[in-house]
């Protein structure tokens, strides 16, 4: 078995290549090749802690496995970590032996800003020039930082709930050369593109913050109950998703679901707009909204990238287990 500790992922793992991988995974996914198994996610009663397991298995990659971990809220705070802790184990899908141990948490951050930034190349509109911000943690930069290279942004705006972290955001446009502006949520109506990044339970955005025309990526939505978005901006939009399953019960779409907004034949895999089943954006006036709900299939694929890099690297550690 081999082991790729969290330190070593910086040096291996590129936007690209996590970019690459989870493009192959959901066209694999609308094509029937993979399938994600059912998410376990609970709160352990311990540190407000969520906890659980997202695992599948790619067929056409002949990847098996799945990532454990969660969200502690006060590591930070209390001990200098990340929020998200979590690590990927891969299986041999011919014995089912084990097969790899990989540090998961930058990985995850990778992982979600490409699903987004595979939404952006697939829905949004080729002269989106303006690309809002809501939310300015962890993932917010990595979010940002992808999602410049799908499009020739002119600027960033960017809101969250905590003013004073946006200097963060300002930062990275400010190393892409753009500038960036802090709004408020009606001024989202002045972007082409949003990104939704935050672990909310209540909405922020409403449907009158957003344009006709507008691409909106709702990345943080993976649990019952949260929410970033109002329901009635799913009904405006045409609504496209990692999985549908997913979508419907801890995505953004449950809100709309449980309220008779939507239905689930109204939500589409992104796969099927990669594969060419599906045309996807219809029209420059229409609203597309991707409901990246976070699929274990993502995490594999991205681990077993990385240690293929590993071993070609020789910094994969070989442990007889």
């Amino acid at each position: 078995m081999y082991i790729v500790p969290e330190r070593a992922i910086g040096d291996l793992m590129t936007r690209q290549a996590a970019f690459d991988a989870v493009e192959k995974v959901f066209a694999a996914m609308a094509s029937g090749d993979a399938c994600n198994f059912p998410v376990v996610r609970e709160a352990i009663g311990h540190e407000d802690a969520l906890y659980g397991f997202k695992g599948g298995f790619d067929r056409a990659g002949q990847v098996l496995g799945l990532k454990a971990g969660g969200y502690w809220p006060h590591n930070l705070e209390k001990r200098g970590l990340i929020n998200h802790q979590s690590t990927v184990f891969l299986f041999d899908p011919d014995t089912g032996r084990a097969k790899a141990m990989v540090g998961g948490n930058l990985l995850t951050a990778l992982r979600t800003a490409a699903a987004s930034s595979v939404s952006i190349k697939h829905l949004a509109r080729g002269d989106a020039r303006i690309l809002g911000m809501i939310g300015a943690g962890h993932q917010a930069t990595f979010q940002l930082r992808a999602a410049l290279e799908q499009r020739r942004f002119d600027k960033v705006i960017g809101w969250n709930y905590h003013p004073e972290m946006l200097p963060k955001l300002a930062e990275v446009a400010e190393e892409a050369g753009l500038p960036f502006e802090a709004v408020d949520l009606p001024g989202m109506r002045a972007a082409d593109v949003i990104i939704s990044i935050t672990s909310a339970f209540a909405p922020s955005l409403m449907a009158e913050h957003v344009s006709p025309g507008t691409h909106i990526a709702c990345m943080g939505t993976d649990t019952r109950g949260k929410q970033e978005v109002e329901a009635a901006l799913l009904a405006r939009a045409r609504v496209f998703t990692d999985e549908v399953a997913q979508s419907i019960s801890i995505g953004e779409a449950q809100h709309a679901i449980a309220q008779g907004l939507i239905a689930e034949a109204d939500i589409t895999q992104i796969g099927a707009v990669i594969n060419g089943t599906d045309p996807g954006r219809a029209s420059d006036d229409e609203i597309t909204l991707f409901d990246g709900t976070g699929v274990g299939l993502q995490d594999l694929a991205v681990a077993a990238s990385v240690v293929d890099l590993a071993i070609a690297q020789g910094v994969a550690i070989k442990v007889d287990f």
